[in-house]
């Protein structure tokens, strides 16, 4: 993976933490919604996972967002 890669992901990963907390959600709290694990939550947020575009529709979906909303680049406006 390189580094523009590496970017895109943790950006990705902000954008559904800032949600989460927005939420009032803890990693836990939202794994349980998505039915993944706290620490697979974790590791998305930070960037760290690949992630399957199933596995962020479901996330999106618990956080009550569309998936075009949780991928949509805020500094692209």
């Amino acid at each position: 993976m390189n580094l523009s890669d590496q970017r895109f992901l943790r950006r990705i990963g902000d954008r559904i933490r800032e949600h989460r907390v927005a939420r009032n959600l803890t990693q836990d709290e939202l794994g349980k919604k998505c039915d993944l694990h706290r620490t697979f939550i974790g590791s998305v947020e930070r960037g760290e996972r690949n992630i399957s575009i199933l596995n962020l529709k479901v996330i999106a979906g618990a956080l009550r967002i569309s998936l075009a909303e949780l991928l949509a680049d805020p500094s692209a406006k």
